[in-house]
């Protein structure tokens, strides 16, 4: 039950901090602003670290070091398009396009983790990606170039997942996490700095609640982590796409269109099936379940 309440916090929390991001995203520059979020994340891993043994020295050893490296720099990247898409296309509208992201890494674990896919979770891709392509509606009169900003996200974001499944193999998870924090902060740093403009007085309290909810979030989701595996987690986090929705309407007042509701509908749905589906898929293809011994 403490592994849920974690996760389920952590789904708000991050649900949240999409809505300060969005309002500070549309007064400053999404880079500036996932650099002063990443700064808040960095510090808080760090300090995590030093409370394990061997310290940040420990966490910084890997198996996989340009692996590691990729994958900071991917996250960060792709926060900040992100961040970019939530300032010019809704909260809402902004956090369906991005559920497709599990969908994306079923078909990358193809050709880069040799995973099989069969049939029933490609008719959920599919059908998933249909379910974008409504959100998107290229055809309809509200279209804009800026909904392909969530689209690109939810990409690099799938990218993302498939080289942190590829790390875990041999990397621990807090190493992978380190490089996650440290490595994005490193690398926005290099040119956060350029796209710099004064903070007002009165959005002080926003970039503080920001930089609280990125920490807070994600020591939330490594609680619900050391309780609940991974296929219990997963399915709650589409929960965020209700609390965004929440938000979206009552704080900025966007309006939840029906191929929206419908194409998250479709998307969510599939999403789901592929997680249900993937352990039960990888039991039925192991060499023991083949020789015919039950795992």
């Amino acid at each position: 039950m403490l592994g849920y309440a974690f996760t389920l916090l952590a789904v708000i929390i991050f649900a949240t901090q999409d809505g300060f991001s969005k309002y500070l995203g549309a007064r400053y520059s999404p880079i500036m602003i996932t650099m002063i979020r990443y700064w808040a994340f960095a510090a808080f891993v760090i300090l995590l670290a030093f409370r394990k043994p061997g310290g940040p020295r420990n966490a910084a050893m890997t198996n996989y070091p340009f692996l590691q490296i990729l994958r900071g720099v991917l996250l960060v990247t792709e926060i900040a398009i992100f961040v970019y898409g939530l300032a010019h296309t809704g909260l809402a509208t902004t956090q369906a396009i991005f559920q497709a992201s599990p969908l994306i890494v079923t078909i990358l674990s193809i050709p880069f983790l040799g995973e099989h896919v069969g049939w029933r979770r490609w008719m959920a891709v599919s059908a998933g990606l249909l379910g974008v392509l409504l959100i998107i509606n290229p055809t309809g009169s509200h279209f804009s170039l800026y909904l392909l900003l969530p689209l690109i996200s939810a990409f690099m974001f799938a990218v993302y997942g498939v080289a942190t499944r590829a790390v875990s193999q041999r990397d621990p998870t807090f190493t992978s996490l380190f490089y996650t924090a440290v490595g994005g902060a490193l690398a926005i740093s290099l040119i956060g700095p350029f796209f710099w403009t004064p903070i007002a007085f009165g959005d002080v309290p926003f970039v503080a609640a920001l930089c609280i909810c990125g920490a807070v979030s994600h020591y939330c989701l490594i609680r619900a982590y050391d309780s609940l595996q991974a296929s219990d987690v997963q399915p709650l986090t589409y929960l965020q796409l209700v609390v965004g929705a929440v938000i979206a309407v009552t704080l900025f007042g966007e309006t939840l269109s029906w191929n929206m509701l419908v194409g998250s509908t479709i998307v969510v749905g599939a999403g789901l099936f592929t997680m249900w589906r993937e352990p039960r898929a990888r039991s039925k293809n192991s060499p023991a379940t083949r020789a015919g011994i039950q795992p």
